[in-house]
């Protein structure tokens, strides 16, 4: 098989793949995301295991923990959320009449710019909130109502928890099948390239997941000290979209500000509130991210973004699980393009004639 074939096989081959994932993306959710966490579990089973030297024992025990701190962790924030947000449903009206209040002295004064136009924007002001109330509950009632995102979180609660389990037991057996899979004339070449993906996925995944839990507990707990309503919700909000660059603190920033502007009359307490996110920044850019993800994981903030989107719009939920794998391949693939081109005549002006 000459090289022009073997490039044209796997190109096809990679084609074929990301088809049958498209096709099959509502199907696959469960599964990707128990292949996600078994693999973020393994480094810990791996450790156990050399210590008991059994990979089942090791597995029941980590998962076993795995599992009972998700319940606990569900068991305590489940009715504090419930808690807040049935208080937030019924402040509603007082938190609409609180913004009426601070928005009516503006439109009074427009009256003396736009006599005969404040009548009006004044009604259409009190119709878009009153509107935007009624179309955020309708969107949360139609979301959870359909069938198919009900489907989604039962196969996520029964089937990834099972494939989580044979994964992480059958780990080794698993990565030795793939190895065995490997063109025989190339294998050193992949398993060097695996390497360097699995370096960056194990700093960033792993890493950026201790981010986030870090940051959803302290915006979490501060927000709610703070008196905020929905502030562990909240909280724990901006620390789930924390894997996304820029966009769980930002949108986090506007909410918990904008929040606190109506539901506080006095404005050092939204000043607190200000204090809490200037801190969170500090600790994530000076402590958390250069500990726990390092500066070396190969993915700029703005590729991550691209492929969270981009799998986001492509492949739903399943793509924003799968996004940041693939960006890390697409990454190591093309530094090694690169360099074989940085190698060859082509690069090198040389005249091979």
């Amino acid at each position: 098989m000459t090289k022009a074939q073997k490039i044209i096989f796997w190109v096809f081959v990679f084609l074929l793949f990301f088809a049958g994932v498209y096709v099959l993306r509502d199907v696959l959710l469960p599964f990707v995301a128990g292949i996600v966490l078994a693999y973020f579990l393994d480094p810990a089973t791996t450790k156990l295991e050399a210590k008991l030297h059994s990979r089942t024992i090791a597995v029941a025990i980590v998962f076993g923990g795995f599992i009972l701190l998700c319940l606990l962790a569900l068991l305590i924030v489940l009715p504090i959320v419930q808690k807040q947000l049935t208080l937030f449903v019924e402040n509603v009206p007082v938190y609409i009449n609180m913004l009426w209040l601070k928005i009516a002295p503006l439109l009074e004064k427009m009256k003396d710019y736009l006599p005969g136009q404040a009548d009006g924007i004044k009604d259409t002001v009190a119709g878009h909130l009153s509107g935007a109330v009624k179309f955020a509950f309708a969107t949360v009632g139609r979301l959870l109502s359909r069938s198919v995102a009900l489907l989604n979180i039962l196969s996520l609660a029964v089937v990834t928890p099972v494939v989580t389990f044979y994964l992480l037991r059958d780990w080794e057996v698993f990565c030795a099948a793939i190895k065995d899979l490997f063109p025989r004339g190339e294998a050193a070449t992949i398993k060097s390239l695996l390497s360097q993906m699995n370096d960056i996925l194990s700093g960033f995944i792993r890493g950026q997941a201790m981010v986030c839990l870090s940051l959803g507990v302290f915006y979490a707990v501060g927000l709610s000290l703070a008196g905020l309503d929905l502030g562990l919700l909240i909280g724990l909000a901006i620390g789930a979209l924390s894997f996304i660059p820029y966009v769980g603190s930002t949108a986090g920033f506007v909410t918990s500000v904008g929040l606190s502007l109506v539901q506080f009359s006095d404005w050092r307490r939204t000043a607190v509130v200000v204090v809490i996110f200037f801190l969170g920044q500090m600790l994530e850019g000076n402590f958390l991210t250069p500990k726990l993800v390092g500066e070396k994981v190969g993915l700029a903030p703005v590729w991550v973004m691209f492929a969270l989107l981009a799998g986001a719009a492509l492949f739903g939920f399943l793509g924003v699980l799968i996004a940041v794998p693939v960006a890390a391949v697409i990454g190591v693939l093309v530094r090694f393009g690169v360099s074989k081109y940085k190698e060859s005549a082509l690069y090198l002006g040389e005249n091979n004639d």
